[in-house]
């Protein structure tokens, strides 16, 4: 009897490593934990939205190509992840690396868009094979020391990297950080964008009084739409400022990346280190979720989750995505119990995609900024 209790069991973990979503699907008959979930899943969708444009910025990337990587990239990660509340897609970290992994091979938009999409494929490749190896216990050899060094390094990096936006000026960026900053330090005098600054400085106040008076609203979302009727309303772009402007409508379809076979030597090192950052960050914020849940994580499980979730935002436009500490952090505050939250978010945003589009010409870019500056500022520990 013990012997086929043990088998029983064996078995059904083999099962639920193919199909882990099984394991919450069918929570999903009450009706309150769906209710739930669909409420996490609204409020988390209307943070995404800006976060992930602002992202895609960071990596050098049109802005619509971070709604891209929000889309089918949260509903994958929580159907094959362990994690019931960890909410996927572009953070800044992951963002910030892509962009000094392309750096270097000199490329136009388009290509970077090309090549951005073919790092996620690396990545995502790097991490299905680690996580079937079962090989996510690597992630304990990992010091805490160092990642935190790291994370602080990223978030100083990446807001020091913004300024330039908030004063409407583009910034020489030298070899070094400090470089970058002394030319930014040059140029304020002479070359501050007047209504750049006014703008930047209200979407940082707007983000900042949302945060400290009233944390439980959306307040990116409130900042970004005050600052678009404001754009609007002013004729911020006619007057210099610069705006997301059009965003393709549609949903991003299914391709495969071109690229010259060449620059995959110079990608495999970037892709392998944003592969493991990629689930360490993710990982690390599913353990802080699962110490206050009490729910059961795998390491191998959620490898192969982000893995996959890595691919689909290759073949789908985007590029690597990670877990996301701040939306986690909201879909659990907003009463997340299962995946499903996710899988709701994935498609507000698809349908954000195709009909939402006209609305975010007028988003100025220096709200982006202040976006990314407050995200990362809570990185800094």
């Amino acid at each position: 009897m013990a012997m086929k209790g043990y088998l029983f069991e064996t078995l059904n973990e083999a099962k639920l490593r193919f199909v882990p979503f099984q394991a919450w699907i069918g929570d999903l008959r009450h009706p309150a934990v769906g209710n739930a979930d669909i409420i996490a899943g609204i409020t988390v969708a209307l943070v995404v939205s800006p976060q992930a444009m602002a992202y895609a910025q960071l990596a050098g990337l049109p802005p619509h190509y971070g709604l891209y990587a929000s889309f089918m990239v949260p509903i994958i990660a929580a159907i094959f992840g362990s994690s019931r509340q960890l909410q996927n897609g572009p953070v800044a970290v992951i963002s910030l690396m892509t962009a000094a992994a392309l750096a270097p091979l000199d490329l136009n938009v388009e290509q970077t868009v090309m090549y951005a999409a073919l790092l996620a494929l690396l990545a995502g490749g790097i991490q299905v094979i680690l996580g079937f190896l079962r090989l996510g216990i690597m992630v304990d050899f990992l010091s805490h020391s160092v990642v935190l060094g790291f994370a602080n390094a990223a978030a100083l990096v990446i807001a020091s990297l913004q300024l330039g936006k908030i004063f409407g000026i583009e910034v020489d960026t030298g070899h070094y950080l400090h470089d970058t900053l002394w030319n930014l330090a040059v140029a304020i005098p002479r070359e501050t964008h007047v209504p750049t600054l006014f703008m930047g400085i209200l979407a940082l106040a707007l983000l900042i009084l949302f945060k400290r008076f009233a944390p439980k609203l959306p307040g990116i979302l409130f900042t970004v739409i005050i600052t678009t009727v404001v754009a609007w309303v002013t004729g911020y772009a006619a007057r210099g400022g610069v705006v997301v402007g059009d965003v393709p409508a549609g949903l991003p379809s299914f391709a495969w990346p071109e690229y010259d076979s060449a620059h995959i030597k110079d990608l495999m090192l970037p892709a392998a280190m944003i592969a493991f950052l990629s689930f360490v960050e993710a990982f690390s914020v599913a353990k802080a979720v699962a110490s206050k849940t009490r729910q059961r994580l795998s390491a191998d499980q959620e490898m192969v989750g982000k893995g996959l979730a890595n691919l689909v935002a290759g073949v789908m436009q985007g590029y690597p995505v990670s877990g996301s500490f701040s939306r986690t952090a909201i879909a659990i505050d907003a009463g997340a119990k299962t995946g499903f939250a996710a899988v709701v978010s994935g498609i507000i945003v698809g349908i954000t995609l195709l009909f939402l589009t006209p609305l975010m010409y007028h988003l100025p870019v220096a709200t982006l900024a202040a976006v990314i500056i407050v995200a990362v500022a809570s990185l800094i520990q």
